[in-house]
């Protein structure tokens, strides 16, 4: 384990097995159906490479990115910063998220989508963090429900690190305080 890792919340073979376990429910859900899955950039890449490997369905891939964070804080402000290549109307839209927190970022996307029209929109997150919540949005496919922790690895970073760790973290706060950066 990385020494700037307090705590190990999910080993890296629990997060297989669970990336599995998802793929194995959007494959029967949209059987015969061709959904486009939305990585929501850049935390998404390790856990949406993962579950696209067990994906035995036909689909379409297309990123976004979005910006809301400071360091450990959500800022509240959720822009746009890489939009879709591809229309999405009339389409089956799944978009792929690292971890669901506040609600705010996938609260924005919602409203963004809507207006583009697709046919039906759902949200699948490797980690749910339902007590951090401030806006209600409908996670269909959560990996984790994960308590109110800063956590780190499987794509999520604090200043850009940490993101390829295997497993999925708890930061040490003092890692936190000294604000840590790759220069």
């Amino acid at each position: 384990m990385h020494s700037d890792i307090k705590e190990l919340l999910i080993t890296e073979e629990q997060i297989a097995v669970r990336v599995k376990e998802l793929a194995k429910k959007i494959n029967k859900d949209y059987k015969g159906r061709c959904p486009v899955f939305v990585g929501v950039l850049k935390g998404c890449v390790f856990f949406l490479s993962d579950l696209l490997k067990n994906i035995t369905i036909d689909c379409n891939v297309d990123f976004m990115g979005l910006s809301s964070y400071s360091g450990t804080e959500s800022t509240g402000v959720v822009r746009t910063i890489l939009d879709l290549k591809e229309s999405i109307e009339d389409r089956d839209v799944i978009i792929v998220e690292d971890i669901v927190d506040s609600g705010l970022s996938m609260e924005y996307l919602l409203h963004n989508f809507k207006s583009r029209r697709p046919k039906t929109v759902k949200i699948c997150t490797m980690l749910d963090k339902p007590a951090a919540r401030k806006v209600n949005v409908p996670v269909k496919y959560a990996g984790f429900e994960i308590p109110e922790k800063f956590v780190v690895g499987y794509g999520l970073d604090f200043n850009e690190l940490y993101r390829n760790l295997p497993y999925i973290g708890v930061i040490k706060k003092s890692v936190i305080e000294k604000d840590k950066k790759c220069r």
